[in-house]
């Protein structure tokens, strides 16, 4: 009879849990094993189908945002810049995820070299701190044009834009640096099978024999200092643009002023929701099936990709009128 392979036969592991039973030797793996969405392997094919159609909407959608703003010269003001650097962002974060995904259901081309494991994992965190910081960016605009609209243009120049766009770019590329360094210093001696469809940094720290709480604790630390200093700004921000809306004379001024953060509000919703909710579960959701973890781990990577273009082509009235220009010219 043959042999069940190794890395099936540890197919029915529990989350992030190794039986002493199938250890090994190696202490620097050159390679890990992506298991996919553990449970579900039978299912790989069917997954990808909405998988598949939700990255292509993605990239379709961010595409159109960076060809409109391109285009258009009256979207060249603080605010659409900001949304060209969340719509690259998006572009980067899903592809570096989604397309060693489809492989492993399409073509069960499970192995990843251990550098560029790594790299995978510096980027996830790189571009989700970045979005964060530009979702900032983009409630400090909301504010000023609504609590200083005469100052606009004079507070929120292109220069104070670059600086603000190079400080967010370099905050996430910092910040994200000590993921693949922690991960590099670990010994490895239980198994190289992550019990993932791409290198989360808990998944893959979770593999090591020592002792590492180092990782697990500056984890922790991004997540409540980092992104929930963003958090505390967006809300002291928008309790200020509410109070500016409240002040408004006439309910039509106030619905109106309140229209053009909305689209805003729907970004913001969609990111840290699905964001805050997976990293509850996967650090104390401990009696949750693993699958499910896995399969809101990728959820999370492909929904703000998805929903952002979407939100800002309909709540945002310049890009939806250039859409329909732009369409309404093929169509003739």
């Amino acid at each position: 009879m043959q042999e069940t392979p190794f890395c099936l036969r540890v197919g029915h592991l529990l989350p992030y849990s190794m039986s002493d039973s199938n250890t090994t030797d190696f202490t620097n793996p050159s390679t890990f094993i992506l298991q996919g969405i553990p449970g579900l392997e039978m299912a790989h094919v069917w997954i990808s189908i909405p998988f598949c159609t939700m990255y292509a909407i993605a990239v379709l959608g961010n595409f159109s945002i960076l060809f409109i703003v391109k285009r258009e010269q009256s979207l060249h003001g603080p605010m659409y810049y900001f949304l060209c650097m969340l719509a690259i962002s998006d572009l980067v974060l899903s592809t570096a995820t989604v397309s060693k995904m489809l492989s492993i259901f399409w073509f069960n081309s499970r192995e990843i070299d251990f550098s560029a494991c790594l790299t995978q994992m510096y980027f996830l965190h790189c571009f989700t701190g970045m979005e964060s910081g530009i979702l900032v960016a983009l409630a400090l605009d909301r504010y000023v044009a609504i609590c200083h609209p005469l100052r606009h243009s004079t507070i929120l120049t292109n220069s104070v834009v670059a600086k603000i766009g190079l400080a967010v770019v370099l905050r996430g590329g910092i910040l994200a640096l000590p993921y693949p360094f922690l991960v590099r210093r670990w010994p490895y001696c239980r198994t190289n099978i992550i019990p993932h469809s791409y290198c989360e940094h808990i998944a893959v720290v979770k593999l090591s024999c020592a002792d590492t709480r180092l990782s697990s604790y500056y984890g922790l630390f991004i997540l409540s200092s980092v992104t929930g200093l963003d958090v505390i700004f967006i809300t002291v921000s928008y309790i200020q643009i509410l109070r500016a809306i409240f002040s408004l004379p006439t309910k039509d001024a106030r619905l109106k002023t309140f229209g053009t953060c909305g689209s805003h509000l729907c970004a913001i919703l969609v990111f840290y929701i699905p964001d805050f909710f997976s990293s509850i579960t996967h650090r104390f959701g401990h009696n949750v099936p693993l699958h499910f973890l896995i399969l809101m781990a990728n959820v999370y990577l492909l929904v703000p990709p998805l929903l952002h273009p979407i939100i800002y082509g309909v709540r945002t009235k310049q890009i939806r009128d250039r859409l329909l220009r732009l369409f309404s010219h093929k169509g003739t």
